[in-house]
């Protein structure tokens, strides 16, 4: 036996980073596990964070008291908000990371973090007693006793590096796979899956031709992803990332080499995402493009290291030369690292509640990869919530859950937990039905109060956001007040500030500096103010579709309820029904395979055995 712990945490990559530190700001004595400490927040794939929806997970962690966001803005080299030419839901920000910093930053973060202690070593064994978790076993046999447990174990359970016809049970970078842990959750009856995923090869970049690329350039404007920051204050040189194409030549040396690919040969067991596929996995589906774009971009100041976006790969070395070469721009470019694909276990997202505890064993917590998604962003989301969860077991409270008005952080564990996912989950704006709500720039007044609840944003960060929220309401009422002299089907009237923001080209700083306006706010608030006027219809619009939802939110289906005795449901439904069992009527409503005549079948049940 060894030292007791409130919390253990399994994996220290971005999940694990997030529930670690929430855990130990919530006062719960933490244990973070990892096969290597230098792989703490690693990123082994793009060193880049945020992205079209990814963004707003990015900046959703940082209103409710996340480190991810403050991370990135310490460590990025570059930084650019995407899809400004489209409308606020959908603008998104993206930032490219000094590899080695952004792991250095977060691992110092944690470091100087009372209550967390960095351990490395391997986790074997689950210990449960009577269906709750008592501890955990280390490959060396120490035990180590806790109330909570949260498994953050990435792609590294049973973790095997494929390129061409050869394997090795590694993790990602070459580290030490997890080769025990798949069968301790199996004998507790938790259901696995076997998923894969992929990363591109890394190329010297004195030996690559920008010439022949097209320059992408930062912002010139910054905008923090944490809430916390002011753009003045991340001002710096930024690096320049490249843009250039496959082309046919590329598409050649694949097609005439799937024959050595393990994706296509069946070497490869794992199911691969969708939305990120490989190079070959393009050139095979989509046969009529003639050219797929691929990103040239910096691993950091401290290499020369350029990461290929766009082309990840698993075929042979020597077909990776030839394929890489054809690429304008690439013809002398000399790899680095090659391009690997890696098959790992994970568990069903099925079996977890959405508190992101596992329904058969209590306290008993997971997050990110491990729970079937991909990406940095999703899984320190995960790992957020699950930290947030698991100390809030141990002090007995209750759990908190975003609902999928309130967030993409909601959308993502609910899509998780309710559909289940057959392949590595990928985080969309498509995904969000109510995504208008859900802008980046509105981030901390839909969650901030989350975090001051929990415990992780008070004192002045809490009254800064108070400040905040005063300042849009006076704002507001201000602008409803002023009048100024526009020109209106050849007439100039009299109209209000505020209504006439809502004309669609208007731009209110436009309207500060032209009419002289003393409105003396901060930038940030001007333009939330902007966005809620320009858009309000279409916002009240949705919030009155998200209060409907809230309304079978509230119809809560008992824990303990028999779907075999419920009449005339269809076999699918209560297949499905006995396996998701939601929590309430909103989410039985989202499982697939669940049917309005079902969910009308199961009100009349519920209304007659239970009066809900």
């Amino acid at each position: 036996m060894t030292e007791q712990f409130d919390a253990i945490v399994i994996g220290a990559g971005h999940a694990g980073c997030e529930a670690a530190l929430a855990l130990a700001r919530l006062s719960c004595k933490t244990a973070l596990f990892t096969v290597s400490v230098d792989s703490i927040a690693m990123m082994p794939c793009n060193p880049n964070v945020g992205g079209t929806s990814k963004g707003h997970l990015v900046r959703e962690i940082d209103a409710l008291g996340g480190e991810m966001g403050k991370n990135i803005d310490r460590t990025f080299i570059q930084s650019k908000m995407l899809n400004q030419s489209k409308g606020p839901a959908v603008h998104s920000l993206r930032a490219q990371a000094d590899k080695k910093e952004y792991s250095y930053a977060m691992r110092k973060v944690i470091e100087e973090t009372d209550g967390v202690s960095i351990k490395q070593g391997e986790i074997t064994d689950i210990i449960v007693e009577d269906g709750k978790v008592y501890g955990v076993k280390s490959y060396t046999g120490a035990i180590y006793p806790c109330k909570v447990v949260v498994l953050c174990t990435g792609t590294y359970l049973n973790a095997r590096c494929i390129t061409g016809e050869t394997s090795v049970y590694t993790g990602p970078n070459g580290l030490q796979s997890a080769t025990h842990l798949t069968d301790s959750l199996k004998k507790l009856g938790i259901s696995m899956r076997r998923f894969k995923t992929g990363t591109p090869a890394r190329m010297d970049g004195r030996t690559i031709d920008y010439s022949k690329m097209e320059p992408q350039y930062g912002d010139e404007k910054i905008v923090p992803f944490s809430f916390e920051n002011k753009p003045e204050d991340l001002e710096r040189e930024q690096v320049k990332c490249w843009l250039t194409y496959t082309n046919e030549e590329t598409h050649k040396v694949i097609r005439e080499n799937l024959d050595r690919s393990p994706l296509y040969s069946g070497y490869i067991k794992g199911t691969g995402p969708r939305y990120c596929p490989s190079i070959e996995d393009k050139v095979v589906r989509f046969a009529d493009k003639n050219r797929h774009q691929v990103f040239i971009e910096p691993e950091g100041n401290y290499t020369n290291e350029m990461y290929v976006g766009g082309m990840s790969s698993s075929l042979p070395e020597d077909v990776q030369e030839k394929m890489y070469r054809s690429v304008p721009g690439l013809e002398h470019a000399k790899i680095v690292r090659n391009a690997y694909a890696i098959e790992y276990d994970c568990l069903d997202s099925l079996e977890l509640l959405p508190t992101l505890e596992l329904k058969k064993v209590k306290g008993l917590f997971s997050a990110g990869q491990a729970n079937g998604s991909s990406g940095y962003e999703e899984a320190a989301a995960q790992g957020l919530v699950a930290g947030i969860n698991a100390a809030r077991k141990c002090f007995d409270k209750e759990p908190i859950i975003i609902d999928r008005s309130q967030g993409y952080v909601g959308v993502l564990i609910d899509d998780l937990v309710t559909k289940g996912t057959n392949e590595p989950y990928r985080m969309m704006t498509s995904r969000a039905e109510y995504r208008l709500l859900l802008r980046h720039d509105n981030s901390d007044l839909r969650l901030r109060e989350y975090g001051h609840q929990v415990g992780l944003v008070t004192g002045e960060k809490y009254q800064k956001f108070i400040e905040k929220k005063n300042n849009i309401e006076k704002l507001k009422n201000k602008l409803k007040e002023i009048k100024i002299i526009v020109d209106n089907e050849k007439r100039r009237v009299g109209m209000s500030v505020y209504d006439y923001l809502k004309n669609p080209t208007s731009n209110l700083q436009a309207i500060i500096e032209t009419n002289n306006l003393d409105l003396n706010y901060p930038q940030d608030v001007i333009e939330e103010v902007e966005i809620q006027i320009k858009y309000e219809g279409y916002i009240k619009k949705i919030e009155r579709e998200a209060e409907k939802m809230l309304k079978n939110e509230e119809k809560q289906i008992p824990a303990d309820i028999d779907y075999d005795r419920v009449p005339n449901l269809a076999s699918e439904a209560r297949q499905k029904l006995k396996e998701v069992r939601p929590l309430n009527i909103a989410q039985a409503i989202r499982i697939s395979g669940v049917n309005p005549a079902d969910i009308s079948i199961l009100l009349v049940y519920l209304r007659k055995f239970y009066n809900v």
